[in-house]
């Protein structure tokens, strides 16, 4: 007996074949008969009428941070909500494990290190994970049968450097001894079903004390090593982070990719690419690591979203505008001073020019503050301000654009938020970006789901996207659309038997409304642990979620069920090999 029928629905497959009408039914977790419609003879001991509706594979995010958030909410919203079956996490180089039972305050360590470096609550970390994790293979553990979504997870370089090397890790380089124990410890927690290795060398990531993350102060033999590692494992990868990863890779980072992925033997990802009309030559010098890898028996595929992700900015708490090279030390100030600092016109001379300089890279969008559109305020001051356009309010008041921004902020005391309105949401990019999803080693994702929490609000890519494609700038089919989300990092991560709407595979898939599907504007809520905030978008026209076959989402409302399962390395993953 079929555990649930799905009857009449357009079923877009994931391979990018034509969509067609068929009946598919569930059993025991797998899709167990896709059959013209009507000719189902087995008895269900459910079923429901998908006529018109659109039946996909589940969709699978290549980069999230759900490493701490699935403890508290093992549905992984919004991702589950917006058809998310998979999630990959342990990226950029930060994992909560291992950690080094003989020193308990590594932990603390780790919480504070991941408050900073990926905007989540400290206080949700502290109360809403249980932290009786020493070894990797024990956190894998501490997830198993309790998540409702599928997820795999690289172990990260910062964590095995932390473990071995303790406090020397951030600064330090491994004794010969040293490099053999964390070559042992990474070794066992591929055993244990870690995909892979993710690292971090860019120059944005920083701990909690604010000196740069482990993994950064690594060598190239360093992370060769632990490269090759990975190739002796079946079904892992790398993900890594450079520099250049935000603007535009030096020869040196290049080398050191193509290296990296040539002695693993296997694909190594990153994000995030950054597809720009007004910057022309950033996607062909960052696919040129791409070509060179296949050229060395390796494989290098960029990242990059579909859709454009608001960001909120604050001169009040951390965000993107302390990455500018220089602001840091200003907006690092205890907030009085930090508003006199703001309001001298050669301090904010000098940070104009710094954010316009070439070394400030992709954050040189962030400069053109008359295009900042205010946000939440808290003063009477700055009543009536909300949604209105900076350079529209320094014109009535006779100021410069940033000057008229500080004087909003310091009126809040620095809590005002502001959104900058993207740069590159004209024709000629968004061409630019249908044109570069076609190249074999460019992929859909880089969400950030789970991390950068009340920032941003990139989980609901995946039904923003297919709402685009079906009812805006149509920049790709329906079936390409969905192979890009579904097949095409099943593939790359070697996911077994899923990605597909395919007899005999896991049924993850994702039933929604083409005349609707969408995703609702990003709006604060506070139902993080200890009341701390996120942003959350709702989904629209997602009509029901399954993960192996048993329903986790009607409705944008979770069934209560955990049916996902912590996928390992070999077992649920096969190699992808380069060579």
């Amino acid at each position: 007996m079929l555990d649930h029928l799905i009857k009449g629905a357009t079923v877009v497959d994931g391979t990018g074949a034509p969509a067609h009408v068929a009946d598919v039914g569930i059993r025991d977790g797998r899709i167990a008969v896709i059959a013209e419609p009507g000719t189902v003879a087995e008895e269900a001991r459910s079923s429901e009428d998908a006529s018109g509706l659109v039946l996909a594979p589940g969709f699978v995010d290549p980069h999230t941070h759900y490493d701490a958030q699935l403890f508290w909410d093992p549905y992984a919203t919004p991702s589950l909500n917006h058809g998310v079956t998979t999630v990959a996490g342990g990226n950029c180089g930060f994992t909560l494990a291992p950690l080094n039972p003989e020193r308990p305050a590594d932990a603390d360590y780790t919480r504070r290190m991941m408050s900073k470096v990926e905007g989540m609550s400290l206080v949700a970390l502290e109360e809403g994970a249980p932290w009786t994790w020493n070894s990797f293979e024990e956190y894998l553990g501490a997830l198993d049968g309790r998540i409702a979504v599928n997820a795999g997870f690289m172990v990260g370089h910062c964590a095995l450097r932390r473990y071995v090397m303790g406090a020397d890790a951030v600064g330090g380089q491994p004794s010969e001894r040293q490099m053999e124990e964390m070559l042992a410890l990474f070794h066992a927690a591929m055993d244990a079903g870690a995909w892979g290795l993710s690292t971090t060398q860019s120059s944005t990531h920083s701990d909690g004390d604010g000196q740069p993350v482990a993994s950064r102060h690594a060598l190239p033999a360093e992370l060769v090593a632990l490269s090759k590692a990975v190739g002796e494992h079946e079904g892992t990868q790398i993900e890594a982070i450079v520099a250049g990863c935000l603007d535009q890779f030096s020869d040196a980072e290049i080398d050191l990719f193509v290296e990296m992925s040539a002695a693993a033997g296997r694909p190594l990802n990153w994000n995030v690419l950054t597809i720009d009309a007004a910057v022309p030559e950033r996607v062909p010098r960052q696919l040129e690591a791409s070509e060179r890898a296949r050229k060395s028996g390796g494989r290098i595929v960029a990242l990059t979203m579909p859709i454009l992700t608001p960001m909120n900015m604050s001169l009040g708490t951390f965000c993107a505008l302390n990455l500018i090279p220089g602001w840091g030390d200003v907006l690092g100030l205890p907030v009085d001073e930090r508003i006199a600092k703001l309001r001298d016109p050669d301090v904010r001379a000098e940070m104009l020019r710094r954010a316009d300089s070439k070394e400030a890279g992709v954050f040189r969008r962030l400069a053109n503050f008359g295009r900042y559109v205010i946000g939440d305020t808290y003063s009477e001051a700055n009543e009536g301000l909300t949604g209105r356009v900076v350079k529209d309010i320094a014109a009535e008041r006779g100021q410069e654009a940033f000057e008229c921004l500080v004087e909003i902020c310091a009126n809040d005391g620095l809590r005002t938020v502001l959104w900058p309105m993207p740069t590159d949401n004209d024709p000629d990019s968004w061409t630019l970006r249908a044109e570069t999803w076609q190249h074999d080693d460019v992929m859909l994702g880089g969400s950030d789901a789970g991390a950068h929490l009340d920032r941003m609000c990139g989980a609901p890519y995946t039904t923003r996207f297919i709402g685009d494609c079906l009812r805006g700038r149509k920049l790709a089919s329906l079936e390409q659309a969905v192979k890009m989300l579904t097949d095409d990092p099943a593939q790359l991560f070697g996911l077994r038997e899923r990605g597909r709407v395919r007899e005999g595979f896991h049924a993850d898939l994702v039933l929604f409304d083409p005349e609707t599907i969408d995703a609702g504007k990003a709006t604060l809520v506070h139902d993080l642990p200890g009341d701390s905030p996120r942003l959350d978008s709702k989904a629209i026209g997602i009509t029901a979620v399954w993960v192996n076959g048993v329903e986790a989402m009607r409705g944008d409302v979770v069934s209560g069920a955990v049916p996902g399962k912590v996928l390992r390395s070999g077992t649920d993953t096969r190699t992808v090999s380069t060579r």
